[in-house]
């Protein structure tokens, strides 16, 4: 196994880059981290990860094939401790971006290009500053049933509470560059709240480690199975979290639920405070399910999503 370490112009920026070649003639798995500036676990879990392969660590003796491990690909929203970068644009939302554009479009397609060299991808995620989302591992509803198939099994060897399977009709994600390169591609989200708890970061490793195992780049026991619920939804549109639950004014968002709570139709998600003192608005859920995402910073603009509810 050889471990190359590079830290080389990522769309303009420093990012650490660990290249990982045990036989160039087997398959390239990317995992990236930092697709958002506020988003921690994920850069911790592939820092730790890169420690690994540098450290040769039992845990990655007989590596086979190639991976590239980017811990923070978006540099300018990192410094800013922000979801977008210093031009305001939200980079899972700029893809496949420009080679002459704004900071987040250059990123994007710097990210764009390295995805395609990739067989796997593994993009992991947090709910930010301002959501708190059920771990869980996601993919689109891929039209090549084999690609679907890879990606089913990829993310139910990560072994989060939830599997998820939503529209592939979403545009300017990372995921929507894979799909349209028929690379197999999961998407990860553990907690968040601007924090980067132990368990996430945990919960990251060992979830990258038994997908290396699933796709044969190491030989790993099986765990103990996590997986709690397995949802699909086809339906065009699934899978965007940011337009669910929309508030119905700016003010003051306060919450009694946490992520995982079940929730029946009808039920209180929460309340929004306008300023103002004027009458509160509760915002209830429409459907019965489990609690996925949650709004856990206090502000909410109207529009805003208060929280998603899978249904079950």
């Amino acid at each position: 196994m050889t471990v190359t370490l590079k830290t080389e112009s990522f769309a303009g920026n420093t990012a650490e880059v660990l290249k990982v070649q045990a036989d160039t003639r087997q398959p390239h798995l990317l995992i990236t981290g930092g697709v958002h500036g506020d988003e921690f676990e994920p850069i911790a879990a592939i820092r730790r990860l890169i420690d690994l392969f540098r450290r040769h660590d039992p845990m990655v003796d007989g590596f086979r094939g190639r991976i590239t491990f980017v811990p923070v690909v978006n540099e300018s929203a990192f410094f800013r401790g922000h979801r977008c970068g210093e031009d305001g644009l939200d980079l899972a939302r700029t893809c496949p971006g420009r080679a002459d554009g704004s900071v987040t479009e250059q990123t994007a397609f710097a990210l764009s290009q390295l995805i395609r060299t990739a067989d796997y991808y593994i993009d992991l995620h947090t709910g930010g500053t301002e959501l708190s989302v059920y771990p869980l591992s996601g993919y689109v509803m891929h039209s090549n049933a084999a690609v679907l198939d890879v990606q089913r099994r990829m993310a139910k060897a990560f072994n989060l509470p939830v599997v998820w399977g939503t529209a592939a009709n979403l545009e300017g994600r990372s995921l929507s560059v894979a799909r349209d390169a028929g690379v197999p591609a999961i998407y990860c989200e553990y907690l968040g709240s601007a924090t980067c708890c132990s368990e996430g970061v945990d919960a990251y490793v060992e979830g990258c480690l038994n997908v290396m195992a699933e796709l044969g780049f190491l030989d790993r026991a099986r765990p103990e199975n996590c997986v709690q619920h397995i949802v699909e939804n086809a339906t065009p549109g699934s899978g965007h979290m940011q337009v669910c639950n929309p508030a119905p004014c700016s003010g003051y968002f306060e919450t009694m639920l946490r992520p995982g709570d079940p929730i029946q139709a009808g039920e209180l998600i929460g309340t929004v405070y306008p300023l103002d003192g004027s009458v509160p608005h509760p915002i209830r859920s429409v459907q019965n399910g489990l609690v996925l995402v949650l709004r856990t910073f206090p502000k909410i603009l109207q529009g805003e999503s208060a929280g998603v509810i899978l249904d079950l």
